[in-house]
């Protein structure tokens, strides 16, 4: 079989499999898209079944948002501008971005980066400036921002 080949089901029977799929895990509305065009399903068919997967509440885009944003934030150790970069090539909208990283404690996030600041510095070796600098890069590549880092490093 051909890499190209789509599944080919009725509307109906790509509604229970798309309700199985956003049970196993939230999804984002732009994922949920993507799986029902493989159905072979045509746009209208999949607007209706976007619609009613939103009001049977088995999508929720603010949820989505939130979720990512905490999972993200505790697990990987992202900064705020990644997970923002993230969530918009989700194409997720501003207002569902901006709650997602409001539920982020700040607390808890300024000792994440001073935790992983101080964990990348003392791994490196060289002059303190050097040090500093990578520290930096690593850290924005992770979307923390930049002032904050800066903040840390005056501290070493």
């Amino acid at each position: 079989m051909s890499a190209d080949f789509k599944k080919h089901l009725s509307p109906q029977e790509a509604l229970q499999k798309l309700k199985h799929y956003c049970a196993y895990q939230e999804r984002c509305h732009n994922e949920v898209k993507s799986k029902a065009f493989d159905y072979g399903l045509n746009v209208v068919d999949v607007n209706n079944l976007i619609a009613t997967l939103i009001q049977e509440n088995y999508l929720n885009e603010e949820r989505f948002a939130m979720l990512f944003a905490g999972g993200k934030f505790r697990i990987k150790q992202w900064g705020k501008i990644k997970i923002t970069y993230e969530l918009k090539a989700k194409q997720i909208s501003p207002i569902n971005i901006k709650k997602a990283l409001s539920q982020i404690n700040e607390e808890s996030y300024l000792k994440t980066l001073e935790k992983l600041y101080e964990a990348y510095y003392k791994k490196l070796t060289g002059t303190t400036q050097l040090k500093k600098i990578k520290t930096l890069k690593h850290l924005q590549t992770r979307g923390f921002e930049i002032e904050l880092i800066n903040n840390f490093s005056k501290n070493y």
